[in-house]
C-alpha cells in the first residue's frame, strides 16, 4: 500500500518514483571511473548515470545547475557521489551538483574514501573536503576528549635473537634505531647497516630496534654483526596530528617496552654506551643522537615552500623546540655535514658523513643509450617532492627535445602507500617512458644500465647516499643544490647542479650528448668518493667518537714479579717483539697492562742518558691487540719521562712501524742483523716528547 502511494504521490509532482544515482566526474578520468564502478557494486539495484564537465555546455555554477535540472528534473535523485580532488576547473561543477541535491551529496577523496555531507556532521565533513583521512576525521585530541574509545595502541611484545658470541675483548654499546636496518631499501638503513658492520670490529652490539610490516624476516645480515637484536613493536598513534605540542613522529615511536627492554639490558650486559639514531627517538636518552637530518630544517623548508602556511609553520615549530632541546643533552650530536655543524654551531656535534661501500659499487662500462636513474625511497617524503618535481615540470621538457629518453625509478617499499599519505593521491599516475620499480634488492645492475644519474630533490637536509653510491659507479650526477649539498661537490667538476626545470632539463640534454663531458664527471665524482666517503674510513671515525666516550678499561702499575709467568706468555705469543729473559725486566723500568685484572700487555724502557730513554721491549697478546693497550703503555711512558725515547722495530714488523708514526716516531737510522731467528735488520726510531 505505501509503495502504490508513493508511486501516485511522485506521478503528481512529475517525478519518477525510483530514485536514480547521478556521479559526477569532476576529477582525474581514472578515479572517475573507478569510483563509477565502486558506486555501481554498491547499489546494483538502482539506475546510474555520469555526468563528465565535458558532455555539458561550459559555464559557470548556475548555468550548468540550469542544464542539470534540465536533465534530471524528472527523475528523483537518491545519490549523488562527487569527486573532490581539489582542481578548480571542476568546482563550478561540483556547486551545481550541491544546488541540484544538497542532501545525497557522497563525497569522494583522492584515496577514494568517501563520507556523506551532512549538516549535522558539518566539521566531519570539511576536514574531508580539505584531505583529511578518513580514518583520522573523527579523532579527538585526549586532553579534549578523555572519554574517546580510539586511543593509540603501543604494542608490549619484545623479541629478543642472540647474534655472534660476546667477547670479553669487545666493549658493549646499544644502537637504538626506528626500523630494523634490512633489507638495504633506503639510506638510513644502508647507513645504519654499514656502521654496525664498522663497529663490529671493536664491539659488541645490542641492536634495539622498531618492527613494522615492513621489517624483513631475514635477521642473518644484522645478527652476523650484532651480539643481540631486540625487536618491539611500533605504536598505532590515534591523536590528531595537528593537536599536540611534541611531533607527532615523536609519540608515534613512544614505547614503554622498548624502555624497559633497554633498562634490563643495559643493566645485565653492562653496556656503556648508547647511540641513537634519528632525532625523533632522542627521548630514549643516550651518549650519541645521530642525526641523519636536521628535521627542523626539512620542516622549514616546507613550510616557506607551502601555500598554505598554518600548518608547515606549526610542525617546523614544534621540530625547532623539541630537536634544539635534546641536542644540548646528549654529549656528542652526530651530523652528515660541515652544512649541518654549521646550521646547529654547538660544540657537542661531530660530522661523521654517510658513506658508500666501494666494494659493490665498482664501475663498469657504460652502455650506449639515453637512460636515466632515479633512486628514492617514498617512505621518505622528500623522494616524493623530487619525484613530481621531475615528472610534472622537467620530463614534459624533456620528450619534447629527446624523446629516446628512458627513465628508471626505484621508490621502494609500499610507494602507493606513501604516496597517499603524502600526496593525498590514490594512485601513482603513470607515465610513458618511466618505468616504477618498488623495492630493489640490489641496485648496483641499475646502475649499471643507466647512462645518467638524477637527483631532483627540492627538499633535503643531511646528505644523499644515492649521489654517492651513482659517483661510485662511475655514473655522472644531475642534481639540485639541495639534492647533493654537504659533500663537498662543484658544478660541472664532479657533478652538474640544476635548480630550475629548464636548467635541469638542459643538463640532462647537454651531458647525454657529451660523453667526454659525462665521462669526466663521473671520473671524477669516482675520485672523489674514494678519497673522503669510504665506509671504512668513516666506519674509523664512529668507532673513535665512541671510545672517547668510554672510561678507559685499562690500567697501568709498575710490575712485580708475580707477573713474570703472564709476561713470558706474551712474549712467547709475540714472535716480532725482542725476545728476553722476563726475570731481566725486574732491573729495569717495567710497566704493565691490565684489563679486568687480566694481563694484556707491557713496556720495559732504562735510562740511557740525560732525559734520555730507551725502550727495550713493548709487546701485547694477541687477545688483547688492537684495543689501544700498546698507545696507553707509550704515552704514560711519555708522561713519566719527558724527554727523547728511542726503539727498534723489526723491519717486517709494519704494524708497530705504522702505530709508532703515529704516536709521533720518526725513523733514525738502521741496524743490520740486529735481530735473530730469523735475522733481520732493526728499525731505529725516536721521539721527543
Amino acid at each position: 500500500m505505501r509503495g502504490t502511494l508513493r508511486q501516485f504521490i511522485f506521478r503528481i509532482l512529475g517525478k519518477d518514483p525510483e530514485a536514480i544515482v547521478v556521479s559526477f566526474a569532476t576529477g582525474d578520468p581514472d578515479l572517475a571511473g573507478r569510483m563509477y564502478a565502486e558506486i555501481q557494486r554498491l547499489e546494483p539495484a538502482r539506475r546510474h548515470v555520469l555526468v563528465s564537465a565535458g558532455e555539458l555546455r561550459p559555464g559557470g555554477t548556475l548555468h550548468l545547475y540550469g542544464q542539470l535540472r534540465k536533465r534530471f528534473g524528472a527523475h528523483r535523485i537518491g545519490l549523488a557521489p562527487v569527486l573532490f580532488t581539489g582542481e578548480r576547473e571542476f568546482r563550478p561543477l561540483r556547486r551545481a551538483a550541491f544546488l541540484l541535491s544538497p542532501r545525497k551529496i557522497l563525497a569522494y577523496n583522492l584515496r577514494l574514501e568517501r563520507h556523506h555531507l551532512r549538516l549535522r556532521s558539518a566539521i566531519a565533513s570539511v576536514l574531508f573536503l580539505k584531505g583529511v583521512p578518513l580514518d583520522r576525521i573523527f579523532l579527538r585530541p585526549k586532553w579534549l576528549v578523555p572519554w574517546k574509545r580510539d586511543r593509540s595502541v603501543y604494542p608490549s611484545d619484545v623479541q629478543e635473537m642472540a647474534g655472534r658470541p660476546m667477547s670479553p675483548r669487545r666493549r658493549r654499546i646499544a644502537i637504538v634505531s626506528p626500523y630494523f636496518p634490512y633489507p638495504l631499501s633506503h639510506g638510513g638503513a644502508v647507513r645504519i647497516f654499514y656502521l654496525l658492520r664498522e663497529m663490529a670490529a671493536s664491539f659488541d652490539i645490542f641492536l634495539f630496534a622498531f618492527r613494522d610490516r615492513e621489517t624483513s624476516e631475514d635477521f642473518a645480515p644484522v645478527l652476523e654483526h650484532c651480539a643481540r637484536v631486540i625487536l618491539v613493536g611500533k605504536s598505532r598513534y590515534r591523536e590528531p596530528r595537528w593537536s599536540t605540542l611534541l611531533p607527532p613522529e615523536v609519540h608515534e615511536f613512544q614505547s614503554h617496552a622498548l624502555r624497559k627492554a633497554l633498562e634490563r639490558i643495559r643493566r645485565d650486559h653492562k653496556i656503556e654506551a648508547v647511540q641513537v639514531e634519528y632525532t625523533m627517538l632522542a627521548p630514549y636518552a643516550g651518549d650519541v643522537l645521530v642525526e641523519h637530518d636536521i628535521t627542523f630544517e626539512l620542516h622549514r623548508q616546507v613550510w616557506k615552500r607551502a601555500r598554505q602556511k598554518a600548518m608547515p609553520w606549526w610542525n617546523y615549530w614544534r621540530w625547532q623546540r623539541f630537536e634544539k632541546k635534546w641536542i644540548t643533552r646528549y654529549p656528542k650530536v652526530v651530523v652528515m655535514s660541515e652544512q649541518d655543524r654549521a646550521l646547529l654551531d654547538r660544540p657537542n656535534i661531530t660530522v661523521i658523513p654517510n658513506g658508500v661501500d666501494l666494494t659493490r659499487f665498482t664501475p663498469e662500462i657504460e652502455r650506449p643509450g639515453k637512460r636515466l636513474l632515479f633512486i628514492g625511497s617514498f617512505r621518505h617524503f622528500p623522494n616524493i617532492v623530487a619525484y613530481r618535481f621531475f615528472v610534472e615540470r622537467v620530463w614534459p621538457i624533456l620528450q619534447k627535445r629527446s624523446p629516446d629518453i628512458f627513465v628508471t625509478v626505484v621508490a621502494g617499499p609500499d610507494p602507493a602507500l606513501y604516496w597517499r599519505e603524502h600526496t593525498g593521491l590514490s594512485a601513482i599516475p603513470g607515465v610513458p617512458g618511466i618505468e616504477l620499480l618498488e623495492f630493489v634488492a640490489d641496485v648496483q645492475p641499475l646502475y649499471v644500465e643507466a647512462n645518467l644519474a638524477i637527483v631532483p630533490t627540492l627538499v633535503s637536509a643531511g646528505t644523499n647516499l644515492k649521489v654517492l653510491e651513482s659517483m661510485a659507479m662511475d655514473r655522472a650526477v644531475v642534481s639540485t643544490s639541495s639534492g647533493c649539498a654537504g659533500l663537498g661537490l662543484d658544478h660541472c667538476v664532479n657533478v652538474w647542479i640544476a635548480d630550475t626545470p629548464e636548467d635541469f632539463a638542459t643538463a640532462i640534454e647537454t651531458l647525454l650528448s657529451n660523453g667526454d663531458l659525462r665521462r669526466r664527471i663521473a671520473a671524477a665524482g669516482r675520485a672523489h668518493v674514494e678519497r673522503y666517503f669510504s665506509w671504512k674510513l668513516i666506519g674509523a671515525r664512529q668507532r673513535d667518537l665512541l671510545r672517547e666516550l668510554l672510561p678507559s678499561r685499562i690500567h697501568l702499575r709498575g710490575a712485580t714479579t708475580a707477573d713474570l709467568a703472564a709476561i713470558a706468555t706474551i712474549q712467547s705469543a709475540s714472535p716480532e717483539s725482542s725476545q728476553w729473559e722476563p726475570s731481566d725486566y725486574m732491573a729495569f723500568d717495567c710497566q704493565v697492562a691490565t684489563i679486568e685484572e687480566q694481563l694484556a700487555g707491557f713496556l720495559v724502557s732504562r735510562k740511557v742518558g740525560e732525559r734520555e730513554r730507551e725502550i727495550l721491549n713493548v709487546a701485547v697478546h694477541p687477545d688483547f691487540r688492537r684495543l689501544g693497550i700498546a698507545s696507553e703503555l707509550l704515552r704514560a711512558e711519555f708522561v713519566r719521562w719527558p724527554g727523547t725515547h728511542f726503539l727498534e722495530v723489526r723491519e717486517s714488523n709494519a704494524a708497530a712501524r705504522q702505530l709508532y708514526e703515529r704516536l709521533g716516531f720518526q725513523m733514525v737510522g738502521v741496524r743490520p742483523g740486529y735481530y735473530e731467528n730469523p735475522n733481520e735488520a732493526g728499525i731505529v726510531m725516536s721521539i721527543f716528547s
